[in-house]
C-alpha cells in the first residue's frame, strides 16, 4: 500500500534511488509493522516500483540503524544490483560506537545463523552463512570506541552480532548489547546519555557501487546523525576531563 512518507533522497535517476534512512523506519512490512514502512513510501514515490521484486529493495538496514541504502527502480537495475551484492563489489561502510576499548582493528570471519531458541535473534554458529566484517578504530574513549566497519558479506544484524561476538557490543543495542557499562566517575549527563541511548549506535556512512546501467562507479556519504554526534561529543568531554 502506497503511503506519502517523506524520504531523505540523496540521489535519484531513472534506475536507482539512494536514500538516507532515519532511525525508526522499518524497511519491509512485517508483523506489527504493516504500514509506515520504507516499502510503503517507495510505492508512493515510484508507483511503478510495484513491478520490481521486493519493490526494488536489494539490501536492508535494521529499523533503528540509520544511513545509506540503494533501491532499484527497474527490474534491470534490481537484477544488476543483486548480482553486485552477491559478487561483493558493493562497498558498504558503517560507523558505530561500541562498549569497551578496542586496541586494534581486525577481521571477523564468523558464520551467522538464526538463534536456536530465539528466532528474532541471530548468532555466530557452526553451519551458519559465511559472514565477514573488517573493522578499524577511529577514536578511543575511556570505556568506549568509535569504530568503522566494512562489510564483506551482508547478513542480518551482521555488525551487531560480530562486534558482540568479539566482546565489543554496540552502545544502545537492545538485543546484543550485553550488560550496561559506564566509565568510573563519569558525569551524570554522560551516564544518562549512555543509559537512554534509544537505539543501536550504528550508521551506514558510505555506499559505493557500479551504476546498474551506465557501469560508472558511484559513491555517497551520509554524515553522522545528531544523536550519534551528541554521544561522541560527551565521550570526548569525558575523556578530556580525565586526561592528565
Amino acid at each position: 500500500m502506497a503511503q506519502d512518507i517523506e524520504l531523505d533522497i540523496v540521489y535519484e535517476d531513472d534506475h536507482i534511488l539512494v536514500i538516507n534512512k532515519p532511525a525508526g523506519l522499518v524497511v519491509h512490512p512485517a508483523a506489527g509493522h504493516a504500514d509506515g514502512t520504507l516499502l510503503n513510501a517507495l510505492l508512493h514515490h515510484v508507483p511503478d516500483i510495484i513491478n520490481v521484486p521486493r519493490a526494488g529493495i536489494v539490501h536492508r538496514l535494521d529499523k533503528d540503524t540509520t544511513g545509506l541504502m540503494v533501491v532499484a527502480k527497474t527490474i534491470q537495475a534490481q537484477t544488476q544490483l543483486v548480482s553486485q551484492l552477491q559478487s561483493r563489489s558493493v562497498s558498504r561502510i558503517y560507523e558505530c560506537i561500541v562498549i569497551g576499548v578496542v586496541t586494534a582493528g581486525g577481521k571477523i570471519n564468523a558464520p551467522i545463523g538464526r538463534h536456536g531458541q530465539q528466532r528474532q535473534r541471530m548468532a555466530v554458529m557452526e553451519g551458519g552463512k559465511q559472514a565477514v566484517s573488517h573493522y578499524r578504530v577511529l577514536e578511543r574513549f575511556r570505556s568506549h570506541t568509535h569504530v568503522r566497519v566494512k562489510l564483506e558479506t551482508g547478513r542480518t544484524h551482521q555488525i551487531r552480532v560480530h562486534m558482540a561476538h568479539v566482546n565489543f557490543p554496540l552502545v544502545g543495542d537492545p538485543v546484543y548489547g550485553g550488560r550496561f557499562r559506564i566509565p568510573p566517575a563519569a558525569s551524570v549527563t554522560m551516564v544518562e546519555a549512555l543509559k537512554t541511548f534509544p537505539r543501536q549506535a550504528l550508521h551506514a556512512r558510505f555506499l559505493e557501487l557500479d551504476h546498474p546501467v551506465t557501469g560508472e562507479r558511484m559513491g555517497w556519504e551520509s554524515s553522522l546523525p545528531d544523536d550519534f554526534v551528541w554521544l561522541l561529543s560527551l565521550l570526548k568531554q569525558d575523556r578530556e576531563a580525565f586526561v592528565g
